[in-house]
């Protein structure tokens, strides 16, 4: 059977990515050059409330992603086309390149980019971003029809717990939980000495939410969409 995708999906979560970055790591390039004006607590309500918005905005239309971990978390509950899957990833990832482009053009003198960067040993850090990934991807799993993170609220659940995760796990490791978030980043300031841990761990932490999800919801969690 033939697997189609509509463009504008494809459209919704490179601009939910894009505004995730550009607003998310933008906070932190503003509270860095303006005297902590914004504040961790500040940093971490800004996160949560972008994912809020954009699951409101975009995500009766591509789910609202915005994250490959996210992407391939939905692949193995059985949710998602691993074409489109690959799709969204690709154009998760040219969001958070272009909004990453966009900050360093608008503070070419700012020191950081909003890059994730540990305070903790590698491994460490590892473990803590499979285990942030690992919980917001089981939330996910939990408010989602099919791989569609929408409803009266899936926003809320999906920013708080980026919220939370972003309040306790930042000063850690940046809470990143998202490959795409990550490396745009990492690229254009050039900070990509541990950008492993961010491209893999995350990844993982969302492989293996779903068979808890199974546990806990029963089948009804990992169905294949309909």
């Amino acid at each position: 059977m033939k697997v189609s995708i509509e463009p504008k999906s494809l459209i919704a979560e490179f601009f939910g990515t894009f505004m995730l970055v550009l607003f998310g790591c933008g906070a932190s390039v503003v509270d860095y050059g303006y005297g902590n004006i914004i504040g961790h607590l500040g940093c971490s309500m800004v996160w949560g409330v972008v994912v809020m918005a954009m699951v409101y905005s975009v995500g009766n239309v591509s789910g609202a992603h915005l994250n490959p971990a996210v992407t391939i978390g939905f692949i193995f509950a059985r949710k998602m086309d691993l074409r489109i899957a690959s799709l969204y990833i690709i154009t998760q990832f040219a969001g958070s390149f272009v909004a990453s482009f966009l900050l360093r053009l608008a503070f070419p003198e700012s020191l950081t980019l909003g890059e994730t960067i540990p305070s903790v040993t590698n491994l460490l850090a590892f473990i803590i971003e499979m285990v942030l990934t690992f919980i917001l991807m089981f939330v996910v799993l939990n408010v989602s029809t099919g791989h569609m993170e929408k409803g009266i609220m899936a926003g809320v659940a999906v920013g708080g717990t980026v919220f939370i995760s972003a309040l306790v796990g930042g000063p850690l490791t940046g809470a990143s939980m998202n490959p795409a978030r990550s490396l745009g980043p990492a690229v254009f300031s050039g900070k990509m000495s541990e950008i492993f841990i961010y491209l893999i761990a995350p990844v993982l932490g969302a492989v293996i939410a779903s068979p808890l999800c199974k546990v806990i919801q029963g089948d009804e969690c990992c169905n294949v969409e309909s």
